[in-house]
């Protein structure tokens, strides 16, 4: 496997956790056309960690969108998947939250 990362650097970003995108074009889903914004959160209950891991979206979105929090709050509820990214040294838990950026309109 070849694996290519490119990292950015956000100064000052403060952001407690892993977050990512992923480019259009590389199809996670069948809908997949723009790539992905995902946040992450880890620890050892799987439930609080997708909680947190909508969380910290719900956050993105209001920060980088201009969405109210409860605008955010019923978008993951309708576009967001959740996914098990990992299992590090039991009992550790990796949850990640992926929101298509195809939904967002481009102007």
């Amino acid at each position: 496997m070849n694996v290519t990362l490119r990292f950015n650097l956000l100064k000052g970003a403060n952001i407690p956790e892993l977050r990512f995108t992923t480019p259009a074009g590389k199809k996670l889903t069948v809908t997949d056309e723009g790539g992905y914004f995902v946040t992450t959160a880890h620890g050892p209950d799987l439930f609080k960690n997708a909680q947190q891991a909508v969380r910290y979206m719900i956050d993105h979105l209001v920060k980088e969108h201009s969405l109210t929090r409860e605008q955010a709050y019923c978008l993951c509820g309708a576009a967001v998947d959740l996914k098990i990214s990992e299992i590090v040294d039991a009992p550790n838990w990796i949850v990640s939250a992926y929101l298509p950026l195809s939904i967002f309109v481009k102007r």
